[in-house]
């Protein structure tokens, strides 16, 4: 059953690289009357990929490691543990996005990647969706270094089992909420096919 929304205003507070949405809304409460006309904002970035690439013959995972600002400011690490991941530019699909973003970050060119799940990373803020993409990856699938592009990026590529990355994530030494779901969807995946 789909619910009642009234968009009584929306207004761009903030238009730089990232955007921000002032909007005033009603919607249906779950007792059917509609609420009062509440104000929201909306971190309005677009949408992104992420991809977590699994070596099945050394039962691995490929990761990057790179600086995070917003992870650094209230005392955290700062250095992030991710899965490559990239947005999804206007013209362009999440499927061509993460083959991109996978050469870029990681160096490697694979053929066929399997969509997991699409999420919202923070819906009480950001309308941004993540695209989760799972890929096998053999030695001959590493065509160049990778490490990004450009003078702002400086990604590390990482090779780690898949049991200590599950581990690091149990110890938090993996924080990144898209690289927890994806290493948890793999680990799934993986038991369910009896690995």
């Amino acid at each position: 059953m789909k619910r009642r929304v009234q968009v009584h205003s929306t207004v761009r507070e903030y238009d730089g690289f990232f955007k921000i949405d002032r909007a005033e809304v009603s919607y249906e409460r779950f007792d059917g009357r509609m609420s009062p006309t509440v104000t929201r904002y909306v971190f309005e970035r677009g949408d992104s990929v992420g991809v977590l690439l699994y070596h099945p013959e050394r039962d691995s995972v490929v990761l990057t490691e790179q600086f995070r600002y917003p992870a650094y400011v209230h005392g955290g690490p700062g250095w992030l543990i991710e899965i490559v991941a990239g947005m999804i530019e206007k013209g362009s699909d999440p499927l061509s996005t993460a083959k991109r973003e996978l050469l870029e970050e990681a160096g490697y060119e694979v053929q066929r990647l399997e969509h997991a799940t699409t999420f919202y990373l923070s819906p009480g803020g950001s309308s941004e969706r993540l695209h989760l993409y799972v890929g096998e990856v053999s030695d001959g699938a590493k065509i160049a270094a990778g490490g990004g592009i450009g003078g702002d990026e400086d990604l590390r590529v990482l090779e780690i089992p898949l049991s200590q990355a599950l581990a690091m994530v149990r110890d938090g030494r993996i924080a990144d909420a898209k690289t927890i779901i994806a290493l948890q969807w793999l680990a799934l995946s993986l038991g369910a096919a009896g690995k």
